[in-house]
């Protein structure tokens, strides 16, 4: 039976960082979600969906929110990416109520701000300590 640095070894290098910046964007959530009252996750199942939802809506909507708000962001200073990640992470909600096993709730716009700022500290703060790149190199010996 294969260990699981084998199973990750034979993995390309761009796949293991992807799963590495999944599980600290889930741990984010998870934190995310422990910190603000109006933030409701059960269980690991719902607490990784919702960050493969977030994950992927960072990847392919927030490019295009962050385009059209910068002339409200820069008049904010680059406050208002805040508002970005919010409405993200509503739309994350939204999205997650779709799927029956997902157990996530957020239960307004100030959950769902302060949620944000959470989330961006948290993957901050984990982002300066794990490198998921230089993991995924030495986990595949490439």
């Amino acid at each position: 039976m294969a260990t699981g640095s084998q199973v990750l070894a034979v993995l390309p290098s761009g796949l293991v960082s992807l799963a590495i910046r999944w599980l600290m964007l889930s741990f984010a959530v998870w934190v995310a979600a422990e910190l603000i009252p109006g933030i409701h996750l059960e269980g690991l199942g719902s607490t990784l969906a919702v960050a493969a939802i977030l994950g992927l809506l960072n990847l392919y909507l927030r490019p295009i929110l962050f385009m059209l708000s910068l002339p409200v962001t820069i008049v904010t200073f680059g406050l208002f990416v805040i508002v970005v990640n919010a409405i993200l992470l509503g739309l994350t909600d939204w999205l997650a109520n779709i799927f029956d096993g997902v157990r996530f709730d957020v239960d307004g716009v100030g959950s769902a701000l302060l949620g944000s700022v959470v989330i961006s500290i948290v993957s901050l703060l984990i982002g300066s300590f794990i490198k998921p790149e230089r993991i995924a190199q030495r986990v595949g010996g490439r």
